[in-house]
Parts: structure tokens; sequence; C-alpha cells
């Protein structure tokens, strides 16, 4: 399993064969500039929420690669209403896909598209792909119900948020990963506005002073599993 950070909460997901891709928010991220969403490959684009930070690229990217959005039915009918395939979860609900078992799991946030459409309650997604098992949080709270996931999954990855404001912070994300039973952690959702800018090495020690290792990707980097 191979993952690259496309910036803020935007992933590139590689299982065996099969292209996924999280949050598409690229082209209008500055930091991202060097990205061409036009490269991008997708046969699957999961969707945490539907706020234009998480959006705003999945119908440009789903009308040029024929992708199947997978999301809450609150997002997929909004997308299927304009034509494009989708698959629709809820809480707790797992499917089986071609490149693995998804879980949706639940987010405290909001979400509501840039047109006002209701964007149904957010999630995350526990992925288990390639004898790999990764955590996508998605823009949440610290939530206890983050204690359930690993009583039916161990975890290789967490990616959680941590540019605080919006989400949670460093020093939750560390609960967070205590909660999860999960040392290895990706932080995502931090720096793209000054809202949720961090110190990257106070961050970094936080989580080593904990036992636990921090990853922050440069946008563009990729990790394998």
């Amino acid at each position: 399993m191979k993952i690259t950070f496309y910036g803020h909460a935007s992933l590139g997901i590689e299982v065996n064969d099969v292209s996924i891709l999280v949050d598409p928010f690229i082209s209008p991220n500055e930091k991202a500039s060097h990205i061409d969403i036009e490269t991008l490959k997708a046969d699957y684009i999961l969707l945490t929420h539907a706020h234009e930070d998480h959006v705003a690229d999945v119908e440009a990217i789903a009308k040029r690669t024929n992708a199947v959005i997978v999301s809450n039915a609150e997002i997929v009918t909004y997308y299927s209403n304009k034509g494009f395939e989708g698959h629709p979860m809820n809480h707790g609900g797992t499917w089986d896909f071609e490149f693995g078992m998804v879980k949706y799991v639940n987010a405290i946030h909001s979400s509501g598209f840039a047109d006002g459409t209701y964007g149904g309650q957010p999630g995350g997604f526990v992925i288990e792909g390639e004898r790999k098992n990764i955590y996508i949080a998605g823009d949440t709270a610290l939530t206890f119900d983050m204690k359930l996931i690993p009583l039916k999954t161990k975890l290789d990855l967490a990616i959680l948020p941590i540019g605080d404001n919006f989400t949670m912070g460093v020093d939750d994300a560390i609960l967070a990963s205590d909660f999860i039973e999960c040392d290895k952690v990706l932080g995502y959702h931090f720096d793209t506005f000054g809202y949720i800018e961090i110190d990257y090495e106070e961050a970094k020690r936080k989580f080593f002073d904990k036992g636990k290792d921090l990853m922050l990707l440069d946008i563009g980097e990729s990790i394998e599993l």
C-alpha cells in the first residue's frame, strides 16, 4: 500500500493496481500548485464530508476518470444527481471493495456543500487492504468512538488531523492515537491557511515524548506500508 500526501487533507492511496483519492482539494491550494490533477489516477474517490476544502476537485477528476465516489448517502446522492457514479455508505457500515474492506466511522464535525446543500453527517474511513490497515479520521474532534476501532481492527497507520481550530490539534491527536492503539501517525489538515498553521518540530517532539512517530510529509511525498 502506497500513500501520497497531496496537501491539506488530500491523499492518494494505491492498493495493488487500484488508485484511490481521498478528499481531493488540490487545485485551489496554492501550496499544492506543483500537483497537476489532470495526471492523477482515480478508480475511487473517498469523501469524508462535503466542505469545499475536501471536495473542490471531485467533479473534474471524476469526470475524467469515471471514478466511483464513496461517501455518506447525502454526498453520493448529490453527485449522482450530477451524473457521477457513487457508492453510498453510512456510519458503522462496511463494504468489501476490490481493493479491500472499507468501514465508514464516526467523526465529529460539520458537513455542507458550498452551494448550501446539506452534506450529511461527516465520517472517517477504516481501510483494510493488501494486509495493511489504515484509519483516515477526516475532520474530527477527539471522540470516545475512536476506542471502538481497535476492538475490530489492528491498525498499521492512523491519518489524523493536527491543525487545531477546526479539528483536533496535536495534543488531542496524541490522545486519539492512544484510543485507536496506533503509535504510527501521519498528520494532515495543517498549514494550508493561517488558522491551522503548526510548529513542525514541536509537534514531532510531543509525539516522540509519548513514544509515538508523527510523520509530516511534503506535498507530493509518499510512504509505503
